[in-house]
């Protein structure tokens, strides 16, 4: 009797050691976060946040952000990554180096990089086409911020990118680059802008792009050029319009892309250089 009461205690107590050992690692995993399968930055000025989608987190937020962006976009459909929203509308790339850069970490995977517009001084340029009436006014605006892209950008892009290595030595870095706005010839009748300054202007983006495109594959980045897919959705083309045109009511708002530009034009882009 006592040897077949002790041969049932051992058992018993055998099944509940079992039990216990079997319950301690699903317990300890309950408590364990998943471990994200990367990390994404978005640096950039407006092209990177809001501004032509009508949709922000705050409207009175200064960087204008907002839900249909493609950076966002990106990290909606990649929720194993972690995210970090930095870029900010109006920023330049001293903005991006001082305030946006810092928020990299050595763990960050990638990075996209959208910034340069405003340092050439296109948003003046812009509004300078809108404001005269003379078409030599506007083309020659245009031909200064070509100027300022070709000389004085090139070494702050330099910089810039340096310092984007610097805190993200392993990440793969996309510099995203500006779409030409206007269909040459197109659906816009006499209205508005004429072709010669919509020409010149569309040549302003083409010079921006070039060195964009030179300067990232110095620093051994992969540039997103967004002309090719942009160009039947400019503004007076016959297609559905990924670009804002001018409002005057919302001045801000206009020569943006707008929600198909940012989740039909770059998110499908983003994807095919990130997978």
């Amino acid at each position: 009797m006592r040897s077949s009461r002790a041969r049932r205690c051992l058992a018993s107590l055998s099944l509940a050691l079992a039990a216990v050992c079997l319950a301690v690692p699903s317990a300890y995993a309950a408590d364990v976060e998943p471990v994200a399968a990367g990390k994404y930055v978005a640096l950039g000025d407006s092209y990177a946040v809001a501004p032509g989608t009508r949709e922000y987190d705050n409207p009175d937020d200064p960087c204008r952000r907002g839900p249909s962006t493609y950076p966002r976009l990106w990290a909606q459909q990649h929720p194993s990554y972690s995210f970090v929203e930095a870029s900010c509308s109006g920023a330049t790339t001293a903005d991006l180096t001082s305030q946006q850069v810092p928020q990299l970490t050595a763990d960050t995977t990638l990075v996209t990089v959208h910034v340069g517009g405003n340092d050439v001084g296109f948003v003046e340029v812009l509004k300078n086409c809108i404001l005269t009436i003379d078409d030599k006014d506007c083309i020659a605006g245009v031909e200064a911020a070509k100027a300022a892209a070709t000389s004085s950008l090139p070494g702050a892009l330099a910089s810039t990118y340096a310092a984007i290595r610097a805190k993200a030595p392993n990440a793969k870095v996309v510099v995203v680059g500006y779409p030409r706005l206007y269909t040459i010839g197109g659906s816009c009748g006499i209205l508005g802008l004429s072709d010669r300054e919509r020409t010149a202007l569309n040549s302003g983006s083409d010079t921006l792009d070039s060195v964009l495109a030179s300067e990232a594959g110095k620093a051994g980045f992969t540039f997103l050029d967004p002309r090719t897919a942009f160009d039947p959705h400019t503004i007076c083309s016959k297609g559905q319009a990924w670009v804002t045109s001018l409002e005057w009511n919302k001045i801000d708002e206009s020569y943006h892309p707008n929600k198909a530009g940012h989740g039909e034009g770059y998110l499908p882009l983003l994807n095919a250089i990130t997978g």
